[in-house]
């Protein structure tokens, strides 16, 4: 509860995190290592070489004649002065010293000031801009003096370089560990990429790669894919067996019938013509989109049209709805696609007097909707009713069309395997039953 928010701000993809969780360690110990290195290294030598300075100030100062004139006065300091590095210059009388003044960006010369004017009670100015030495400005017995020294013996000069090479070789590491990263993450990407393509129904060429147990995951994806696909294939042989044996006596009553009565003929006909309907039904559900192909590019809204005009030409109730304009071509299987769109169209007009079928896309999927006036399905049985052999005697008339309750199941198998779902609602345009494919594209 506490760290929800936090969360609603992380990255979401792997590169985002894995970055995140690279450099925030990095940042952080770069604040760190500034924070202690200015405060415990530069300040404390900057304080220690002003205090230093001050006291040799204090020294050269104290060495004035009580009654000296500039001139006595710089004699008197002139050979301490030059053993400490230091320019002397009187200023004239009625001259005023320049303004305190130091760079925006001058960290050390701010304790500059500040220990100077603790040490030094008689400082009136000090001067730190600019190439030359820095200037204070001292009021001695003899008038105002000028002091010029090396600003390098004030604060250590080179106090940027720590900044510069810390920001230069965190970023060139932080660049290395990335690309370094990247080739980690790449094997897990890789292997995402591979298994959502198979949930799709697609077979990407995929060899693990990577860590040890990136390798492991990889090689267990390879296992169950061709267990998976070994089932379906064996499933597949299977049916088809199962097909070829039950047609064969099929054929023999078909044949036996047709020497009885009319009379006794015909409902015995019609039972057999249901059974090999059954059949057929049942052997296109258990075989999927097995024998479909492979994914083709192919455009939603022609194929809808298609089905859709071939449905009239059958004498069914089914017009247009929504449709797209311009090209919208996709992945998928179309004869998969249409197999799943005959379904509902066929469950719309069984059910109801008229069916409406409609296209909608979004820049992140495709919606394939199929409505009807019929009396729908109760919310608490939709999700009963994409179960295979799922017969809803309450929201279906079955004296309406004989069915063995694999329509929605074929559908929502078809929408799955490219990725998608079914889903069913009430229609707020008919009032019966909506089923809208929906396929991520």
């Amino acid at each position: 509860m506490m760290f929800r928010w936090l969360k609603r701000t992380m990255p979401r993809g792997l590169y985002g995190r894995a970055l995140l969780i690279l450099i925030l360690p990095v940042v952080t110990l770069q604040l760190v290592v500034s924070v202690v290195a200015i405060r415990r290294y530069f300040e404390d030598v900057t304080e220690q070489m002003t205090q230093a300075l001050s006291r040799e100030v204090q020294y050269v100062t104290q060495q004035i004649p009580l009654d000296a004139r500039p001139e006595k006065a710089l004699a008197a300091m002139a050979a301490p002065a030059r053993a400490l590095e230091l320019e002397l210059r009187y200023l004239p009388r009625d001259a005023q010293p320049p303004e305190t003044d130091r760079y925006w960006y001058d960290l050390s010369g701010a304790i500059v000031l500040r220990r100077l004017d603790e040490q030094l009670p008689s400082l009136r100015a000090v001067h730190l801009t600019g190439d030359g030495p820095a200037r204070l400005y001292v009021e001695t017995r003899a008038g105002l003096l000028e002091l010029g020294v090396n600003r390098r013996r004030l604060s250590a000069r080179n106090s940027h370089q720590l900044f510069v090479n810390m920001v230069f070789f965190g970023a060139l590491m932080t660049l290395i560990a990335y690309l370094y990263l990247r080739n980690q993450l790449r094997p897990i990407k890789r292997l995402a990429d591979a298994a959502a393509a198979f949930g799709k129904g697609q077979h990407l060429p995929y060899k693990p790669t990577g860590a040890i147990e990136v390798r492991a995951a990889g090689h267990a994806f390879l296992d169950m894919r061709a267990r998976i696909e070994r089932q379906i294939e064996q499933r597949t042989l299977m049916l088809s067996g199962v097909s070829h044996d039950l047609r064969t006596p099929l054929t023999r009553l078909k044949l036996g019938l047709s020497m009885l009565d009319d009379k006794d003929r015909e409902p015995l006909e019609r039972d057999v013509a249901d059974m090999q309907r059954m059949l057929d039904e049942f052997l296109s559900f258990a075989r999927g989109t097995a024998t479909d192909g492979a994914p083709e590019d192919t455009d939603p809204t022609a194929l809808i049209r298609e089905i859709v005009e071939d449905a009239q030409r059958a004498g069914k109730p089914v017009t247009l709805g929504d449709m797209p304009e311009g090209d919208t071509t996709l992945p998928m299987r179309p004869v998969a696609i249409r197999r799943a769109i005959e379904n509902l169209i066929g469950n719309a007009v069984t059910y109801g007097s008229k069916a409406v079928v409609s296209v909608t896309v979004t820049p992140r999927s495709l919606r394939i909707r199929v409505e009807d006036d019929g009396p729908g399905i109760p919310p608490g049985s939709r999700e009963e009713a994409l179960k295979p052999f799922t017969r809803l005697d309450a929201a279906r008339n079955q004296n309406s069309g004989s069915s063995v309750g694999l329509g929605l199941a074929i559908a929502s198998d078809i929408a799955r395997a490219h990725g998608g779902v079914l889903r069913l609602r009430q229609s707020t345009d008919l009032g019966g039953l909506c089923a809208d494919m929906v396929i991520a594209r």
